[in-house]
């Protein structure tokens, strides 16, 4: 999809080198001191269609048959968990700090969280808490990614430092939002291709903030592992359709400017190079999707469901196929109807306004009535919510047919800070 729902940036590429820098220990090499005789496979699989380096990021490739070894270095000019390829799996958290935390229990929580997750980025055991659920694997290109929320600035006497437009979204029509799963202090996102790799990584921060912040909701999301289809391909959400095609894409003109913070604009120096995390968390309500039948679902989102082209695009043409808004069925009506999902998220609808989308389907068993409460983690990185996410969605909520099949549950917005510097923490340049 589009917008609102858009998954992933496009099919995106795994690969990245074995072992530690600097010859650590590894996860697997403690695991066989121990006596374990368990080996996870060299390498990293399935190459796809659009390969995303950061600056400084070690991804040479490594034999085929094994996705554990691939790592993602923490530190670099950008958090990784952006630009990097969407992981298979996702933990998602949010903290409050404890009352009289204050600035120095911040700063020092920080660098505790960024030297671990330098270290398990790399494969390494956790300094602190390791619980050794995740001895016997590699990295599996584990990223860490931290944002600050509104009330963290207040809290830490830093309300002078907090970025124009870091502040809670505006009420949207038919909104359902619970407030106990959302917003908060601090936002980490864990991603990582092995469930235990993210669950072990997000366990030992929750052990190291005690005292300092205590978590206040946590959710987990799931895509599709690399190396699951024949060919590389864009993936698909819950409701079966291929999700992320019109992702901004590293390379384009303006990519960085609709993504990260630039030098010089209204937002504080410390956050030069960072960038906006929005957060909704969308349920879809598949029973009634699902009672539709697929041309039906074809004309709500301007797609077709089977290779993700467009509406009125020739056959074999594809998900790429650009988008026409004038084309026209054989009885001269819009191929795209008015209300379809990608004329109203439309980039040249909505004044250009650009994301990069992240997001990841969860799945959490039945509601009280029997339905599935199961949608998108949604995940969007962008250089202003207020010129990106805001008007995008103000628009979607009250001309988008795909509202009907959609519930906006919980939200929240974040400032992600740039990169660590080597030997240094996330979050340095506004604590110092």
């Amino acid at each position: 999809m589009e917008s609102s729902t858009d998954l992933t940036g496009g099919a995106v590429g795994h690969d990245g080198t074995a072992g530690s820098p600097g010859g650590g220990l590894t996860r697997r090499a403690l695991l066989g001191t121990a006596g374990a005789g368990l080996v996870v496979g060299a390498g990293a699989g399935a190459a796809t269609a659009l390969a995303v380096d950061r600056p400084g990021a070690r991804r040479a490739a490594a034999p085929a048959g094994g996705l554990g070894p691939a790592r993602v270095p923490f530190h670099g000019e950008h958090q990784g968990g952006i630009l990097e390829p969407q992981q298979a799996r996702v933990q998602l958290a949010a903290f409050d700090l404890a009352a009289g935390a204050g600035r120095d229990g911040l700063r020092t929580l920080l660098r505790r969280w960024s030297r671990t997750a330098d270290r398990m980025a790399a494969g390494e055991p956790a300094d602190e808490f390791e619980n050794q659920v995740a001895l016997d694997a590699g990295p599996c290109s584990l990223t860490v990614t931290f944002g600050f929320g509104t009330g963290l600035f207040d809290k830490t006497g830093l309300a002078d430092r907090r970025p124009a437009g870091l502040e809670p979204l505006p009420a949207f029509p038919a909104d359902a939002l619970d407030p106990a799963r959302g917003d908060g202090d601090l936002f980490v996102q864990i991603g990582a291709d092995d469930a235990l790799v993210a669950v072990h990584a997000l366990r030992v921060l929750q052990r190291q903030a005690a005292g300092t912040a205590a978590l206040r909701w946590q959710m987990s999301g799931f895509a599709r592992t690399p190396g699951a289809t024949a060919a590389p391909m864009t993936g698909r959400n819950l409701m079966g359709q291929i999700d992320g095609t019109n992702n901004p894409r590293p390379g384009e003109e303006g990519f960085g400017s609709k993504v990260f913070v630039a030098a010089g604009g209204e937002q504080p120096d410390w956050l030069t190079g960072g960038s906006f995390l929005v957060f909704r968390r969308i349920r879809m309500l598949l029973d009634n999707w699902e009672a539709l039948p697929v041309d039906r679902q074809e004309r709500v989102i301007g797609r077709r469901k089977s290779d993700g082209a467009p509406l009125g695009a020739p056959d074999g043409a594809g998900e790429r196929a650009p988008v026409d808004l004038a084309a026209q069925a054989p009885d001269g009506s819009l191929a795209i109807p008015s209300d379809a999902h990608v004329r109203v998220a439309a980039p040249a609808a909505n004044g250009g306004a650009a994301m990069l989308r992240r997001g990841f389907s969860y799945h959490d068993g039945l509601l009280a009535d029997g339905s599935p409460d199961a949608g998108l983690l949604f995940l969007a990185f962008q250089a202003d919510p207020r010129k990106g996410f805001t008007p995008v969605q103000r628009k979607l909520a009250r001309g988008d047919g795909l509202s009907r099949f959609l519930r906006h549950e919980a939200s929240g917005v974040y400032a992600v800070p740039p990169g660590a510097p080597q030997g240094g923490y996330v979050g340095q340049g506004l604590l110092g």
